[in-house]
């Protein structure tokens, strides 16, 4: 199994960046611009359309208030596996953010790695 681990920091306060986080609906107004392009709310789930065009169900595994941590599981896909989770963890005046994908199969990494890179850098561009 791959295990990705990719970490950002961001320039503004974790209450700040906890608040977009947790809007799971809102990934595309206020976490991840332009890398999600779309989010539709459905029980449990939500269906995200990303920038370059690919649409995935994802299970809403947790959203954690106390850790500030949320957690999906993607659906449908030609992946047999897949569990991420974003973590933030305050760093002075701002947030560093941690984000771990556990996936199958393996030779699926440098696709998802990429993704996940290309998350990071929409929220830096949000955030700072």
């Amino acid at each position: 199994m791959a295990c990705i681990r990719r970490e950002v920091v961001l320039n503004a306060p974790v209450p700040q960046v906890w608040d977009a986080l947790r809007d799971i609906g809102a990934l595309h107004t206020r976490l991840v611009p332009g890398f999600v392009v779309d989010t539709k709310l459905e029980p449990g789930a939500r269906v995200v359309t990303f920038g370059n065009g690919m649409v995935v169900k994802e299970l809403i595994v947790d959203v954690d208030e106390q850790q500030h941590r949320v957690c999906w599981s993607t659906v449908g896909t030609q992946l047999t596996h897949h569990n991420a989770s974003f973590q933030l963890f305050p760093e002075g005046e701002k947030t560093r953010g941690v984000w771990l994908a556990d996936l199958l199969p393996h030779e699926a990494a440098p696709m998802i790695a990429g993704m996940i890179e290309q998350g990071l850098a929409a929220m830096k561009r949000t955030f700072g």
